[in-house]
């Protein structure tokens, strides 16, 4: 029988919180801040994203059953049917939580977003083109907060290369790194670093660019060692380890894009929100999901 601990480990319940800043960032970046519903547009990426990782381990079902078995499908603790069920509830109810929260705008990149989730589950992850497809995910989500602004590309492009790294990572969980895909994400890590600076302040300049660069040295602290470990070794165990820090590591960056905006408390708020995910992501490495 199917269990609600089930379903949470399906959707990787603590990883959702990682993309809760994605729409804060945004917003800030366009505006400078979410006003009236906006705070219901993380709820709208959290949705999106649990969404694709129900449909992800749908259409890896064949795959993890050799190489992940102990995942909710290939385990028999969900079946094909439910994790689709759930991965079109969650989809459905991000797109109204969008519309709700940000009106037509955000809604027009909403569906898109959506779009490129399903397309990166179901044909563009084995591919050469999968890193791109899900920077376009995280990218967009960006997007979705500051409701099509293009003031907020900037910050979009510093998630979105972030994620390149991550999904370049990614690919040697099961058999071990790769030193193309290992460079990349070092690359990916460095560049989205750098990139923060291209966001405008929108108060304050001189605080906002020592709360940035501030902000990009604990990104950079947060993303770097696991990677530089899974470069000297690049076996399965240290990549997931650097694949696992890589993938936190964007709460640090989103922080460090929200401070560069002026917003320094939200940025404080973001930074707690990175303490509340270690410890759940402690808490699952010893056995308990969330």
């Amino acid at each position: 029988m199917t269990t609600f601990r089930d379903v949470l480990e399906l959707v990787r319940a603590p990883a959702a919180l990682t993309v809760l800043g994605d729409t804060v960032v945004g917003s800030h970046a366009a505006t400078g801040g979410f006003t009236r519903r906006g705070w219901l547009l993380p709820l709208a990426s959290a949705a999106i994203y649990s969404g694709g990782m129900a449909l992800n381990d749908w259409a890896d079902r064949r795959v993890d059953a050799t190489e992940r078995p102990e995942r909710p499908i290939p385990s028999g603790r969900v079946s094909p049917a439910q994790a689709l069920v759930v991965s079109a509830v969650c989809g459905a109810a991000g797109l109204a939580l969008a519309a709700a929260g940000g009106g037509r705008r955000s809604l027009a990149t909403a569906v898109p977003l959506t779009a490129a989730v399903v397309a990166y589950d179901v044909m563009a992850k084995p591919t050469a083109a999968g890193p791109l497809v899900m920077a376009a995910c995280r990218g967009l989500d960006v997007l979705m907060g500051a409701r099509g602004s293009v003031r907020a590309l900037p910050a979009a492009l510093s998630i979105a290369v972030h994620t390149v790294g991550v999904t370049a990572l990614s690919r040697g969980e099961v058999h071990g790194g790769t030193a193309t895909d290992l460079g990349a994400a070092l690359v990916a890590t460095g560049a989205a670093a750098a990139s923060i600076e291209a966001v405008a302040p929108s108060v304050r300049a001189p605080m906002a660019q020592l709360a940035g660069a501030a902000g990009a040295v604990g990104y950079l602290a947060s993303a770097l060692p696991d990677q530089l470990t899974a470069l000297d070794d690049p076996s399965p165990i240290r990549v997931r380890d650097a694949t696992r820090s890589a993938i936190g590591s964007v709460v640090p960056l989103q922080a460090a894009l929200v401070a560069r905006s002026g917003s320094f408390i939200v940025a404080l708020g973001l930074a707690a929100l990175d303490v509340l995910r270690r410890a759940l992501v402690a808490r699952r490495r010893a056995g308990d999901v969330t």
